[in-house]
Order: structure tokens, then sequence, then C-alpha cells
């Protein structure tokens, strides 16, 4: 596995819970810290009190969406080169192009079937 240790940021448990079963059928040896809030996944990545390899995230959140914690990661010196891949239903072309302007590594639209999730990460992941 190219990456070891991934943040995935969204706020919906169940969609947390299919995301890390399907990263364990991988691999056992990854590790996923869930957050629900990108916010404070924001602070925790500030103060170094989590350092992924990679970062997952859904676009439609409450209060900070992925598009500002894009934003704002992009911005900042220490966080800027950790890719961040979005993971959302949201299909629209024009916000597709603007996440990768901003500098998202890969786009992902959230596929309804286990399989289809799990092609999906192998061929960022592996």
């Amino acid at each position: 596995m190219t990456y070891r240790n991934i943040l995935l940021i969204e706020d919906d448990p169940d969609d947390q819970e299919i995301f890390i079963s399907v990263l364990q059928s991988i691999s056992d040896s990854v590790k996923c810290v869930a957050i629900g809030d990108a916010e404070l996944a924001l602070d925790k990545l500030k103060n170094k009190e989590i350092a992924p390899e990679i970062i997952f995230i859904d676009l439609n959140m409450p209060m900070m969406n992925g598009i500002q914690f894009l934003t704002e990661v992009k911005q900042q010196e220490i966080l800027m080169e950790i890719p961040v891949i979005v993971l959302t239903t949201a299909s629209d072309p024009g916000i597709i192009k603007k996440v990768k302007y901003l500098g998202a590594y890969d786009y992902i639209i959230k596929p309804s079937q286990y399989g289809e999730l799990r092609k999906a990460l192998v061929a960022i992941l592996v």
C-alpha cells in the first residue's frame, strides 16, 4: 500500500463504517482516523495531533464544508502537500472542476455498491 495512515472526514457514521470496512478488506495494515467535523479535523492537523499521508473528505458537511476545508489545507504550508481526495455524492461538473482547481488530488463520486468503492480505493491506495 502506498498510503498506510489515512484520515477520513465524513459526518455520516454509516459512511465512515463502510469506508473503514472497505479499507480493512484491502489491507489490515492501514490505519484510518475518521472525524465527523472538518473544523475539528483541521485543528488536529494544524496542531499535529494527527499526521495522515492522505485525506478523504466529503463535500456536504455542516459548519465547514469540504471546499472550505480543501481551501484552508492548501494554504497551510505544513499541510499543503497532503493529497486530498474528495469523496462525495455531488456529481456537478462545475464542482469537480472547482475542487481540482483548488488542489484536490482526485474526486470520487460515492459509489452505491461496496465493490465499487473498494475498486475506487484500490486504484488510489495500492
